[in-house]
């Protein structure tokens, strides 16, 4: 990235950033992987939580788009890499649509390069938060028909709103937004009630001031009342996994996992 690309506070760390050098993106500044490698040379092995969580969105919207779900909303998108959310449903419906939100700047100006030829994907700059502001953006009312169902994707962000903010109450907004046949893909940082579980979270909180771990029973209150289907709630390494796309993980059981793989869970649920 260029170091001198303007409207960006260069000084400050930010979580997409931070994602995207730990992904191994280029879209990243002094700063971020500053973060990046307290985690990557601090607490070995940890990068595996980005990585699996990667793969667990990949596969969970290529099932959603071969299922027919041809309308996404991607929170908290994070940065353009590859195998984006609009690159895996149109490759099996070349006319879904994608509407990706995030509140980094860079987020916005990169994505807007990208998908400038793609007039069924928009980036908005949002804050999460605001569901409101959202649901009634131009490019979400443009894009979104809300009659029909809607693919709501909350990977690795709820985490990232702490229980002050009520993130299930986010998740009840949009519950309240879509209609029958819609689904939520949700992923989360899993407590393991040990110390790579503390190190990392004082990380991410003296950081940035959020992200937070919780326990399976708090992950799964996340979902409210909807249908969660198979497999469960489950380490994003064994969300099912095939020989394709995850070949490590194919077949493998929980205790195989490394404890950094099984301290990030994923769930497909789905609006009765």
């Amino acid at each position: 990235m260029t170091e001198g690309n303007s409207g960006v506070d260069q000084s400050k760390p930010s979580i997409a950033r931070v994602y995207d050098y730990l992904l191994g993106g280029k879209d990243n500044y002094v700063v971020d992987r500053a973060v990046g490698d307290t985690f990557k040379h601090d607490m070995p092995g940890s990068v595996a939580i980005a990585h699996a969580n990667r793969q667990n969105l990949v596969r969970a919207v290529r099932e959603l788009a071969l299922a027919g779900v041809d309308q996404f909303i991607d929170m908290g998108s994070g940065l353009p890499t590859a195998d984006n959310v609009h690159q895996v449903a149109q490759r099996h419906l070349p006319d879904a649509r994608v509407v990706y939100i995030d509140n980094d700047p860079i987020v916005l100006a990169h994505g807007r390069a990208l998908l400038e030829d793609n007039a069924h994907t928009r980036v908005m700059q949002a804050d999460v938060r605001d569901p409101q502001a959202i649901r009634e953006h131009p490019d979400t009312l443009a894009l979104i028909d809300f009659e029909r169902p809607v693919a709501v994707v909350l990977s690795a962000i709820l985490h990232h709103i702490n229980d002050d903010e009520d993130p299930r109450a986010l998740v009840r907004y949009w519950q309240d937004q879509v209609p029958s046949g819609s689904y939520f893909f949700l992923s989360h940082f899993r407590s393991g009630n040990n110390p790579q579980t503390t190190e990392a979270e004082a990380v991410l909180q003296s950081t940035f001031g959020r992200g937070r771990w919780r326990s399976d029973d708090e992950i799964r209150a996340l979902f409210g009342d909807l249908e969660i289907l198979e497999p469960g709630i489950v380490p994003c390494s064994l969300w099912r996994p095939d020989a394709a796309s995850d070949p490590l993980h194919a077949g493998a059981a929980e205790a195989e996992l490394t404890v950094w793989e099984q301290l990030i869970v994923g769930g497909l649920a789905r609006k009765a």
